[in-house]
């Protein structure tokens, strides 16, 4: 069971950070701290877009249409650290 629950553990791993970066850049980039007109800061940024709005894409087609506030990164890095910290210990090292 080792052999599974390491290699799906690394991946949720990564997954909270990317999406951690993620949340933290666009608070930043919400209230100017970060420009999207720097080259650096513009790739990372799209780049983290197009990685996850694959992710986040089902989740919005779910929830309700809050304009302005967008609940789907919040509602996948809520499933992410539930599977990473709960349901994955649980179903794997009975």
């Amino acid at each position: 069971m080792m052999a599974i629950y390491g290699p799906l553990h690394l991946i949720l791993n990564a997954a909270f950070v990317i999406m951690l970066i993620h949340i933290v850049m666009s608070w930043l980039i919400s209230f100017q701290v970060l420009n999207l007109h720097q080259p650096f800061v513009a790739q990372v940024w799209f780049g983290l877009n197009r990685l996850l709005e694959p992710v986040y894409a089902p989740i919005r087609n779910v929830l309700p249409d809050t304009r302005p506030l967008d609940l789907a990164p919040l509602v996948a890095f809520i499933v992410v650290i539930s599977l990473r910290d709960y349901i994955l210990p649980e179903i794997l090292l009975r």
